[in-house]
């Protein structure tokens, strides 16, 4: 098909759900993007955080062709030796625990609902009889089915989709204060993102985490993390609990741990394993032979490449090069974040300043309106950061030449 040809089909047949960019992508390799057309371009955010390893690894393309040939799908009423092997992989690369598969980062936190709702039944006498009720933070991001949506503490998201799940709380982040007064007899479980993503690249501090596990600890409460975009080294450390000195009682995975293919997981620890019973909870498509092949390339990968080793080493560069940014335009308020996770907060809406970057070769994201968000692959190197850096830089120096409206002049390089 032709690109003309492609565009009309989604126009016809698709559904108007994302606000795509004008690009038809066909091949990937690394952190390298070819369109149709064999226009390359710089992917620094991949696959929304899926494709942590880059595009096509070999090492989770080499599991995947060694796996489809063989057998693709089983039901989970049958044992399958990858679905094992790759959660003794997991429990010894997090913490002591029991694992349910499913298919995305929004069904693991549904799991995780349930399983706190679970864990809550039966309460303190004083509780009601039931604790049921969930905290989490403004501005996280959850997911998209209705118990994560209404876990995400975002109204924009939520709009339209009344009424939502009952039972949920919002607290600002990193305000222990908020958290305090919001817990009480009812309260299950916490669930929380140790840097929030979609909300703009706000990094938990270890007080609050700290702090947080204490009252989860004295108050019989589920601390549940959200690591799907944290997880598989992305922060530089294999989890992002592990820069906290903590340990949840839940966590939550996707996104990078299936190399491209679609797995999530909810890890519990070993002595809550029993809250779910038999028929409480189920996923058709969950831990097939294949993607739990595929996520054991993807361990595999990051511990023979050393994948920690070039975040703790490229995430520091990254962020001196968008810093040297920060003192060249008055536009760019902070730079933050932690390993290869990093949210460029700007003072003016980031959207010309992401679609440019993407009319020249890079592709990066722009959230809550003024927050470009950088996640490249973990397996980057400092040329590749020197190029990005150059075309973001073009890019701001072309979009502030271009406008000329009063807002856009005050905030001209410094």
């Amino acid at each position: 098909m032709k690109a003309d040809e492609i565009f009309q089909e989604y126009n016809d047949h698709i559904l108007l759900t994302y606000t795509r960019l004008p690009a038809i992508f066909v091949k990937g390799k690394g952190s390298v993007l070819t369109d149709i057309r064999g226009k390359k371009y710089l992917d620094f955010f991949p696959g929304w955080g899926v494709s942590n390893l880059g595009h096509c690894h070999p090492k989770v393309m080499g599991a995947v062709r060694e796996q489809i040939g063989k057998l693709i799908h089983i039901p989970n009423n049958l044992y399958n030796p990858h679905q094992a092997k790759l959660a003794k992989e997991l429990v010894r690369i997090a913490f002591e625990g029991k694992i349910f598969f499913c298919n995305s980062g929004a069904e693991a936190i549904e799991t995780a609902i349930k399983f706190a709702r679970a864990y809550g039944e039966p309460a303190p006498p004083k509780a009601g009889g039931k604790k049921f009720e969930i905290i989490t933070t403004i501005n996280s991001f959850h997911g998209r089915t209705m118990g994560a949506l209404t876990a995400t503490g975002q109204e924009k998201h939520q709009k339209g989709f009344d009424p939502l799940v009952p039972g949920f709380k919002y607290v600002p982040f990193n305000d222990l204060n908020a958290l305090k007064a919001a817990v009480n007899d009812q309260t299950a479980a916490i669930i929380l993102e140790l840097i929030q993503g979609e909300g703009g690249i706000n990094v938990a501090t270890k007080e609050y985490v700290k702090a947080i596990r204490q009252i989860c600890d004295e108050k019989k409460i589920l601390l549940v993390l959200d690591e799907v975009q944290t997880g598989m080294a992305r922060t530089g450390e294999i989890f992002g609990f592990k820069h906290y000195g903590i340990t949840p009682d839940v966590m939550c995975l996707a996104k990078a741990l299936g190399g491209g293919l679609p797995i999530g997981a909810m890890i519990v620890k070993k002595e809550l394993a029993d809250v779910f019973k038999p028929g409480m909870h189920g996923s058709t498509f969950a831990g097939s032979p294949l993607v739990c092949k595929a996520a054991l390339g993807v361990i595999k990968a990051i511990y023979a490449d050393k994948i920690m080793k070039n975040v703790k080493a490229q995430g520091p560069y990254l962020m001196e090069k968008l810093n040297g940014l920060k003192s060249k335009y008055d536009i760019i308020k902070e730079v933050r974040g932690l390993g290869l996770m990093i949210g460029v907060e700007l003072t003016i809406d980031g959207t010309a300043i992401f679609k440019e970057c993407f009319s020249k070769g890079l592709i990066i994201n722009c959230t809550q309106g003024n927050v470009l968000r950088i996640m490249p692959a973990l397996n980057l190197t400092r040329r590749q950061i020197n190029k990005a850096v150059h075309i973001l830089d073009g890019a701001i120096e072309a979009i502030l030449k271009k406008d000329s409206s009063p807002l856009m002049g005050e905030a001209r390089r410094g």
